[in-house]
């Protein structure tokens, strides 16, 4: 369950004044923890919790100079507080204050990212429900198949979602770790309890070994997370774009009163929210390779992942934020055309059949093989020539020497195709996975 709570707007986690807030509960808890351990005057620390403020313009201004921007901070906190700031970043390098900062707001990030996939999760059971029972062609290689439903697109696509909530949850363990270990991660200055306290104040674990930064495996997963958040948006975004396509027109876009699609052809009702969310996906691609460059970097630090990453994690958050928001209203306001559906579904003039009627003749006792050919023969002479397959299949002497008219019926019946619909719904939505949660592989080899 999705813990529900007030969030401040994604844009807002990322801003330069949240940043530096961050930094300060970083500095509190590093002053309290370090007054704990008798390192720090506990009257000093009262001072600076009572006093310290910062100003994004003057660490701003400072930075000209200082050309430091953790330096500008902690100068600006010392301009406020007076002579108790020498206690402030006691025993810190700066990456201990950014890194566990960072793993503040990606919580944050997180936790809105994981509020905007339950909600596309409400839209998709919602909708899946509701064409449950709607029939229409599947397609494969973008050919005419065999029947399904609407609803079981939706299914599908919430169980993806699913599984992404589940990636994105195990993404957020990793990246809620702060450390205070120091320039190169031995704690030369401040003792590993010290660290340990901190990070319990901030509600984070301690990484249990670090450099002078927190690894950016961590930063990876979460980074490609995002990437397959993003790539499960472009498959429905794409779908819906197909279905908008006019030679198949099964659904499409809502298209509000006043919208125009076209500057120059004013009948055009074009998938533009679709088309947006399949652009935005190739971007938050991109900066799940920028992340993975992130991981090799040279000794026990260096500076070239920080520039890529003041890019790639505010606007990776913010962007799949805003697809998950899209994708929902989409989704939601989808107009769908089950009569479009049946259309399409007998375009083939009973085609899409065939599969079921071979299996039918094999289970007269027609070898596979043979039932193939014979099959395939009305198929192809229906496609060349534009003929009604179940006619043709009536009229083969073959085949009606095998099966009876009720048979033949049968297989050309949409309710033989579809009789596990409401089964597979069970699984989904019913709590039934029985493949989920398979044991490891030495587990199944030693209960076999």
């Amino acid at each position: 369950m999705i813990k529900r709570y007030t969030l401040p707007e994604m844009g807002a986690i990322w801003t330069e004044e949240n940043r530096f807030q961050k930094w300060l509960d970083v500095e509190i808890a590093a002053c309290q923890a370090n007054a704990e351990a008798g390192n720090v005057p506990a009257a000093a620390v009262e001072v600076i919790k009572q006093k310290a403020a910062f100003s994004v313009e003057r660490i701003r201004e400072l930075e000209k100079t200082l050309d430091h921007d953790v330096i500008a901070f902690t100068t600006n906190l010392a301009e406020n507080i007076g002579p108790e700031a020498r206690w402030v970043h006691y025993g810190l390098t700066s990456s201990d204050v950014v890194d566990t900062a960072n793993a503040l707001q990606l919580i944050e990030a997180c936790d809105l990212l994981l509020n905007k996939l339950q909600a596309l999760s409400d839209v998709l059971q919602k909708r899946a429900y509701e064409f449950k029972d709607t029939p229409m062609i599947g397609r494969t290689h973008g050919v005419h198949a065999e029947p399904m439903t609407l609803g079981l697109t939706f299914a599908l696509w919430f169980e993806e979602n699913r599984r992404n909530v589940d990636r994105l949850t195990r993404a957020r363990a990793g990246l809620s770790y702060g450390k205070i270990s120091g320039a190169v991660g031995v704690f030369a200055h401040l003792d590993p309890e010290i660290e340990e306290r901190i990070c319990f104040l901030l509600g984070l674990r301690p990484d249990s070994i670090s450099t002078q930064i927190i690894q950016r495996d961590r930063y990876s997963e979460f980074m490609c997370t995002l990437a397959i958040i993003a790539s499960s948006l472009e498959k429905i975004a794409l779908q819906v774009r197909h279905w908008q396509r006019t030679e198949v027109g099964e659904a499409h876009e809502y298209f509000k009163p006043g919208q125009k699609g076209s500057s120059a052809m004013p009948h055009k009702r074009n998938p533009i929210l679709s088309e947006r969310i399949c652009g935005l996906a190739r971007v938050i691609r991109g900066y799940a390779v920028a992340a993975l460059e992130n991981n090799a970097l040279w000794h026990e630090r260096d500076i070239s992942h920080s520039g890529a990453e003041r890019v790639i994690l505010p606007d990776a958050c913010i962007g799949v934020d805003y697809m998950l928001a899209k994708t929902a209203s989409l989704l939601d306001t989808l107009v769908v055309k089950p009569e479009r559906m049946l259309a399409n579904l007998n375009a083939t003039r009973g085609l899409v059949f065939s599969g079921q009627l071979l299996l039918e003749l094999a289970a007269a006792g027609v070898p596979r093989e043979e039932a193939y050919y014979w099959v395939q023969r009305n198929a192809l002479k229906s496609w060349d020539e534009g003929l009604d397959f179940r006619e043709l299949v009536k009229q083969d002497a073959d085949i009606s020497a095998r099966l009876t008219a009720a048979q033949i019926e049968k297989a050309f019946d949409v309710r033989t195709q579809l009789k596990n619909v409401d089964l597979i719904f069970e699984r989904v939505f019913g709590g039934i996975h029985k493949y989920s949660g398979a044991l490891p592989l030495e587990s199944q080899r030693r209960d076999a």
